[in-house]
């Protein structure tokens, strides 16, 4: 059994501190994001809806405690259960300080790489995405990793997150193809932990984060151990510190699970041949994703798409005028959005003829 273990020099005393903390209630960690630590309300409410919309019953946290019980990958070691370990490690972690806290840190983040990786083998984007088939199938996306991994390491006393990825470690650009946990490390600077990469600290070239009160899309720079030291805006303004930025909102991650409900629905955008039935389920979570975060981009953009196809020509470019600024206010124009709003604003071949 592989163990990511503490010193021992701290070991007493993340016993003594953890205490009353090796329970089902966890002591909420500080967060420069959302709070959704495994065992709180916010991360059973989004594994619930998870759950409703698939019909499945049961509780995910029980799963993912059963899942760390078998998997082999003990965090530390004289630790029960799944609580108790990422509990002790939070008290390990509160007594370290400087380096060693760094350590500990990014062993902590090795260690949720691991076990995710090796509880939940395959991935699958037509199903991954929702936490109900992490469990009903052993299948994870990149969403749905990112929160675990997330989740894991809060409870854990980290303070970590998820942000969306627009440019993958080669440079190619995507229209926010891809979701990666990003961990805010005890230095100040900030590590990206990603589950699908055989190894965890990837350099992602492009990621959208807060920062401002808004989502600005940004190209990371990195240090030689692989942390992020600042944030250069796509834009080429001013150069943003890693405190300026922050992971995405609550808001955001249900926005998006909904976004990947509709980009997948049967029948819908993306899942082979397009039925009505299928469009308006898509269409459906789409419009449901805006309504929890209107600065989704990529929902407001795929929303065109769908009406598009939907035959709804005045509604889908209507709705793309709407995306259009939205990419534009954030610092980058993915080339769909540019194509999208250039067939809006098309010259109509069928003006003037009877």
């Amino acid at each position: 059994m592989k163990s990511f273990l503490v010193p021992a020099s701290l070991l007493a005393a993340a016993i003594l501190a953890a205490g009353t903390a090796l329970s089902a209630t966890p002591v909420a960690t500080p967060q420069i994001g959302p709070n959704f630590q495994y065992g709180s309300p916010t991360f059973r409410a989004l594994a619930q809806t998870s759950y409703q919309t698939v019909g499945l019953q049961g509780s995910f946290e029980d799963w993912l405690a059963a899942a760390y019980t078998s998997a082999g990958v003990s965090l530390g070691s004289n630790t029960s259960s799944l609580a108790a370990a990422l509990d002790a490690r939070a008290a390990a972690l509160k007594a370290a300080s400087g380096a060693e806290r760094v350590r500990l840190e990014r062993d902590t983040a090795q260690w949720a790489h691991t076990f995710v990786k090796k509880s939940i083998p395959k991935f699958s984007l037509e199903r991954g995405f929702e936490l109900a088939n992490v469990v009903k199938s052993g299948e994870r996306q990149c969403l749905a990793q990112s929160v675990i991994i997330a989740a894991l390491l809060q409870r854990a006393g980290m303070q970590a997150g998820a942000v969306m990825v627009w440019a993958n470690p080669q440079g190619q650009e995507s229209n926010l193809g891809h979701v990666v946990a990003v961990i805010r490390l005890s230095s100040g600077t900030d590590l990206l932990d990603d589950a699908s990469d055989p190894t965890p600290f990837v350099h992602h070239q492009g990621l959208l984060v807060q920062s401002g009160g808004t989502y600005r899309f940004v190209r990371p720079v990195y240090a030689a151990d692989d942390t992020i030291q600042s944030y250069a805006p796509a834009d080429g303004s001013r150069s943003l510190s890693v405190q300026d930025t922050s992971p995405l909102a609550l808001s955001y991650l249900q926005s998006q699970f909904d976004y990947y409900r509709g980009e997948r629905a049967p029948g819908g955008f993306m899942t082979g041949k397009a039925t009505p039935a299928g469009l308006k389920s898509s269409e459906f979570y789409l419009r449901r994703a805006l309504s929890e975060n209107g600065q989704n981009a990529l929902a407001a953009l795929v929303l065109g798409h769908v009406l598009r196809k939907e035959g709804l020509t005045a509604q889908a470019k209507a709705q793309y005028k709407k995306a259009y600024p939205l990419y534009q206010a954030q610092g980058h124009v993915p080339s769909g959005a540019a194509t999208a709003l250039a067939w809006v604003n098309a010259p109509d071949k069928s003006a003037g003829h009877s």
